[in-house]
């Protein structure tokens, strides 16, 4: 049992790790949308994109799926509940979100602008909205 909460805690910390970046990540972009490009402001957003990415969102990625898959190893013995399923989806929904944030900082490191400050400015709130459902189905447990 240590060893399993141990892991559910590493999972926890790598999760809130990883959604602060993927919130904090647009933020970012809706700043340098708005900077003029060749700027200064552009080449510090740059670089601060570059190490969200790299340095914490990445990272805490691999680690919350990692831990992730440690957790569904100790609980699959009597099946995948729907309330597990459902957070799988939104799991993967999240990794296609960080792919396309991880897809937007490599064209605005080629000076490219792809997407308004508005559109970033909506997808920040991704992030927060899946947040809460996957914290009602890992916690509350519906449909067990």
């Amino acid at each position: 049992m240590g060893f399993y909460i141990w892991a559910k805690a590493i999972h926890i910390i790598a999760v809130v790790f990883w959604m602060a970046a993927l919130l904090y990540l647009p933020r970012l972009y809706v700043y340098h949308s708005a900077s003029i490009p060749g700027g200064e402001l552009e080449a510090k957003m740059v670089e601060a994109e570059r190490r969200l990415v790299k340095i914490i969102m990445t990272p805490a990625m691999l680690v919350a799926l990692i831990m992730g898959c440690v957790l569904i190893g100790y609980n699959l013995s009597g099946g995948l509940p729907l309330w597990l399923a459902l957070k799988l989806v939104l799991v993967f929904g999240v990794l296609g979100y960080h792919g396309i944030m991880s897809a937007d900082h490599k064209k605005f490191a080629r000076g490219e602008r792809p997407r308004s400050e508005k559109t970033y400015r909506m997808l920040n709130e991704i992030p927060a909205l899946i947040t809460v459902a996957v914290v009602i189905l890992a916690v509350v447990k519906p449909f067990t």
